[in-house]
């Protein structure tokens, strides 16, 4: 099984330490419930060392991403501007979802998911001997990466790693900024405000203390699920596959279809009649948990749950389900728990932002 360079500080830390895409990752320090609201009212951290960094070089770079990623790189006109996208295959099912950060003409940066860190290079490797080849991608396994979390997660990174305040005091959302050995990046899986960085293997654990002392708590798996959830982020392998397109994953905004650019998958994603889609569903009740796998029956047809559990922020249930495409927000449905069809309501995820419920109240 694979370690990351933080493996000791985890076990030091009393991590509870599980499998995850085959690397040895803490799935909390004691408390879950703790470290899910740690993030949502003050800071914590996140060691994402098992996603791997990809770096794009060379002539032609910008090209090259046009046609792999759903998104337009053509957006990304700024020195460090990132954007969220889709890698997919030709029917357009979902190969994965990625961060792409725009360094300079002829450098890219994406980041990938650990679990499919493997496909990812390869199906990258194979389009650029067809398309591209003189680029070089070169993945980035020296770097480390640590995601601070949370109202006071950027306060704290400064006064922990004051190096930091030179570039990303000023640094805008959805923007990255490299200072010295450092890749800052202000962005996250929590619905909070707070930073990602990628630093050398060999700084990562004394950055983590630092971190530590400066009052940002360590946190691991089970926190960081139930906060993407409450902010309404998918989930690989859970709210999306390669057995579904980003239109019918929450993810349509992370397509630009235009005459101009063919990409891979758009021909597809042109001509498939859409009847699902992805929305959030909000336990109404104390009966029971939505979970994963669980059928929703609705007035237009039948649906399934992908994630769900419960929201300690809101202390209700909530889930992402993939549901029949005339099924709107508003609507009440009727969700298989155990032997029982429990009611829920219909919403628009996300559920919760910066600290504040979105969902109407029950």
């Amino acid at each position: 099984m694979h370690q990351t360079p933080l493996h000791s500080a985890h076990r030091e830390a009393g991590a509870k330490l599980v499998d995850f895409a085959g690397w040895e990752m803490p799935l909390h320090y004691g408390s879950q419930l703790e470290e899910h609201h740690a993030v949502r009212r003050d800071a914590g951290m996140f060691d994402t060392s098992h996603m791997l960094a990809i770096d794009i070089e060379g002539a032609g770079a910008r090209e090259f991403l046009s046609g792999a990623l759903a998104n337009d790189v053509a957006r990304l006109k700024e020195p460090g501007k990132a954007l969220y996208s889709c890698l997919l295959r030709e029917d357009g099912g979902v190969l994965d979802d990625l961060m792409v950060y725009f360094l300079r003409e002829e450098q890219f940066r994406v980041i990938v998911n650990a679990g499919t860190a493997d496909k990812d290079l390869g199906w990258l490797e194979g389009l650029r001997a067809k398309r591209a080849t003189g680029l070089k991608l070169r993945p980035r396994r020296d770097l480390a990466m640590i995601a601070v979390q949370g109202p006071t997660a950027r306060g704290k990174a400064f006064l922990a790693l004051p190096e930091l305040r030179w570039g990303a005091e000023t640094l805008s959302v959805f923007s990255a900024v490299t200072i010295g050995e450092l890749f800052v990046a202000r962005t996250g899986y929590t619905g909070e405000d707070g930073l990602e960085l990628l630093l050398p293997a060999a700084r990562a654990a004394q950055a983590w203390a630092s971190l530590v002392a400066a009052g940002v708590r360590p946190c691991g798996l089970g926190a960081r699920d139930t906060l993407r959830l409450e902010a309404g982020m998918n989930l690989y392998g859970q709210d999306m596959d390669e057995t579904v397109t980003p239109l019918e994953s929450g993810l349509a905004w992370t397509v630009r279809l235009s005459p101009e650019r063919d990409f891979i998958g758009k021909a597809a994603l042109e001509e498939r009649r859409l009847s699902r889609r992805l929305a959030g569903l909000v336990l109404l009740g104390r009966g029971g948990v939505l979970r994963a796998h669980q059928k929703v029956h609705a007035a237009g047809g039948a649906g399934e749950i992908t994630s769900g559990g419960f929201s300690p922020t809101l202390e209700r249930s909530i889930a992402l389900a993939r549901l029949p495409v005339g099924c709107a927000s508003g609507e009440r449905v009727q969700v298989e728990v155990r032997d029982k069809r429990l009611e829920a309501l219909v919403v628009k995820p996300p559920f919760v932002r910066h600290g504040k419920s979105l969902i109407p109240k029950p």
